[in-house]
């Protein structure tokens, strides 16, 4: 799982949700922007491909919406993450630029135990 988002204290939050509270995973890599999170991809990865990437969109460096245009350039992955956007900003507005991006569902921030269960559920109904 990647979580890319630049709050620090959001990402705290986020990781002890879904590490120690819900036990979707063991390990959350991090990025604090677009840019880092793109080493996280090719061939110098020091990681498998994640699974799940949770991108908040407003991010210095590079944003959730620059990143999306990057990666949309890398070869494609098998299997291909699933990309949520997590946002505080317009809900609507964030959803139709979307639609022309590889993204797979939208929730808006704070993550919560019913927001990640019901995503699992949608999205990886054997796990």
């Amino acid at each position: 799982m990647l979580l890319i988002d630049d709050d620090s204290t959001a990402n705290f939050l986020h990781q002890l949700l879904l590490q120690k509270t819900l036990c979707v995973t063991e390990r959350v890599l991090v990025a604090e922007n677009g840019q880092q999170a793109l080493a996280q991809f090719g061939p110098g990865a020091a990681s498998p491909t994640p699974q799940l990437i949770l991108l908040d969109l407003n991010m210095p460096v590079m944003n959730g919406w620059e990143f999306l245009a990057a990666y949309q350039q890398l070869p494609p992955m098998t299997p291909r993450p699933l990309i949520v956007l997590l946002s505080s900003s317009d809900h609507d507005l964030a959803q139709a630029r979307a639609q022309q991006l590889p993204v797979d569902a939208f929730l808006p921030k704070p993550l919560t135990r019913e927001k990640v269960q019901k995503l699992l559920e949608q999205h990886f109904p054997s796990s």
